[in-house]
């Protein structure tokens, strides 16, 4: 009747309202509710009732939002466990989806904020891994405190990723000091990365989140093309001249028709540490206009924050140690992973009909 898979008593019918419950819940997690198919299992131990959901997007934290809808509802002893299981859908090699992240200008925070959606995503349960697409600039070594590190070699034509806290990542300043990648031309560029995708030996992955370089300019445009991205995300700041740059990035993946999953504003507001008021430094609602105006979700407003500086700074996991300021990055890590679940389900559900006309 469910579609549950073990564990269920027709008999039951505290079980019964449970999955109902369940399939009532709306959030921007969950827009369709908890379907019948996530619902793996349902167990009454005693008193208590154990339930397994196995969702298709990265989203374990979600469990304590559950519990508490279902206590609010009167379903008192409930425990919910949550695993991943993302469709087998690949985009490239054994990689089922590539996030791109970018911005129109440089000093916004995207590559801060690609690890730890990165970092997040992981920890929300998927395989991830992270491709440092800056070529004049690459930041991803620094950030995750792999400095000097080299890959080693699978064979003569692959590379094996660099791994840290989970996740498997590439990125040219590992190959090369940074100082020489800088004075590289166009196509140049455009070359290594092509080979930094195609050569790493990146395994099966649900997420390869690219940090791109900022700007709109001929290597962004190419690497758009070659890239089978399923969207991307612009990251910005309320600044005015951000704003504005950030619109050219809008423009840009409208050219190539990649669908832009959201925008994020970064460096939003600045939590005072005496009186606790929002301070709007850079100016207010700028990223929420930008995202309005073009029909797209504004993903996170995330806060000038010295913690992520500190901890970016030393390239330490600011995701596993559970401070505050992370919430914002595992909120937005888990919007953009069931964002792209119904994306790709609308797009299976596509049919065409051929007609005799």
């Amino acid at each position: 009747m469910f579609g549950i898979k073990k564990f269920f008593s027709k008999e039951d019918p505290q079980q019964t309202e449970i999955i109902k419950l369940l399939n009532s819940y709306r959030s921007a997690i969950f827009p369709i509710g908890v379907q019948n198919e996530w619902i793996s299992s349902i167990e009454k131990c005693k008193s208590q009732y154990r339930i397994l959901i196995t969702l298709p997007f990265a989203a374990h934290s979600q469990q304590k939002q559950l519990e508490q809808y279902l206590l609010k509802n009167k379903i008192k002893e409930v425990a919910i466990a949550i695993e991943t299981s993302i469709p087998a859908s690949y985009k490239f090699k054994e990689i089922k989806h590539i996030v791109l992240i970018a911005s129109g200008k440089g000093g916004v925070g995207k590559s801060t904020t690609a690890v730890n959606l990165a970092l997040a995503l992981e920890q929300e349960g998927a395989k991830v891994g992270l491709l440092d697409a800056d070529i004049y600039g690459p930041s991803i070594p620094s950030l995750l405190g792999l400095v000097d590190e080299q890959p080693t070699a699978k064979d003569d034509k692959t590379l094996n990723p660099m791994q840290k806290y989970g996740l498997n990542t590439m990125s040219i300043g590992y190959l090369v000091p940074a100082e020489n990648a800088t004075v590289w031309r166009g196509p140049m560029a455009s070359q290594a990365l092509n080979q930094l995708l195609n050569e790493t030996d990146w395994g099966e992955l649900d997420y390869l989140i690219v940090d791109m370089p900022p700007g709109t300019g001929d290597i962004q445009l190419t690497m758009t093309q070659k890239l089978p991205a399923s969207g991307a995300v612009i990251v910005t700041t309320p600044q005015d001249l951000a704003l504005a740059d950030a619109q050219k990035g809008i423009a840009m993946f409208a050219q190539v028709n990649l669908p832009i999953i959201g925008l994020i504003e970064n460096m939003s507001y600045f939590n005072c540490q005496h009186c606790g008021e929002k301070n709007a430094l850079f100016g207010a609602d700028g990223g929420s206009e930008l995202a309005a105006r073009h029909g797209v979700p504004l993903l996170a407003e995330i806060p000038l924050d010295i913690q992520i500086r500190e901890e970016s700074e030393k390239g330490e996991n600011l995701i596993a140690q559970g401070i505050k300021v992370a919430e914002h990055y595992v909120y937005c890590a888990q919007l953009l992973s069931s964002m792209l679940h119904l994306q790709s389900a609308e797009a299976s559900s596509v049919e065409i009909t051929f007609s005799d006309d």
